[in-house]
């Protein structure tokens, strides 16, 4: 469809474009043949085929999201970084350039890199922290479930053990004054 046919059809959308070049076989240059072919079986087994394909599939995150105490630390950092490489590198050109403004650049240059190493500590320790805070998520292994399931048994053998010793004792009379 050249420029000229889709002024004299401005109303038709881009879904409609779509659609009937689906309905018409042509194929879709981005997908491979073998999918499209598994598109279309499943269409007609749909009552109503959707006239738009989605423009990305969402997968599962790999790595869970950073928590916001660690993002925002992070975010800062790289913000700081960032301005003490300009920092630096404005200071490097001022030097090539005999500029008087070389010396102080290198100055604010050297306490911005102190500033960013104390950012990328931080983000660091803040990690640490809300790890230690509530990261930790406690699953026995089943190792330990084993030992404790094995340290609940014993215990409860000693004291079986004892509450049959007192029963003998009480049952047998042992420590009661005889009426006789």
């Amino acid at each position: 469809m050249g420029t000229a046919e889709r002024r004299e059809a401005p109303e038709e959308s881009m879904a409609v474009r779509s659609a009937t070049r689906r309905e018409q076989g042509a194929p879709d240059r981005d997908i491979p043949e073998r999918r499209r072919a598994g598109e279309r079986g499943r269409e007609s087994a749909d009552a109503q085929p959707s006239p738009y394909r989605p423009l990305w599939v969402e997968e599962p995150a790999r790595r869970y999201r950073m928590p916001d105490p660690v993002r925002t630390a992070a975010v800062r950092a790289v913000l700081i970084i960032a301005v003490t490489l300009i920092q630096a590198m404005v200071a490097f050109l001022c030097t090539l350039a005999g500029s008087w403004l070389a010396f102080p650049m290198v100055i604010s240059s050297v306490a911005s890199t102190v500033v960013a190493t104390w950012a990328v500590v931080d983000v660091w320790v803040t990690r640490q922290v809300w790890n230690q805070r509530y990261g930790v998520v406690s699953e026995p292994s089943s190792t330990a479930r084993s030992l404790r399931r094995e340290r609940r048994a014993a215990r409860r053998r000693e004291r079986a053990a004892l509450q049959d010793q007192e029963r003998i004792r009480h049952q047998s009379g042992a420590g009661q004054l005889s009426h006789s």
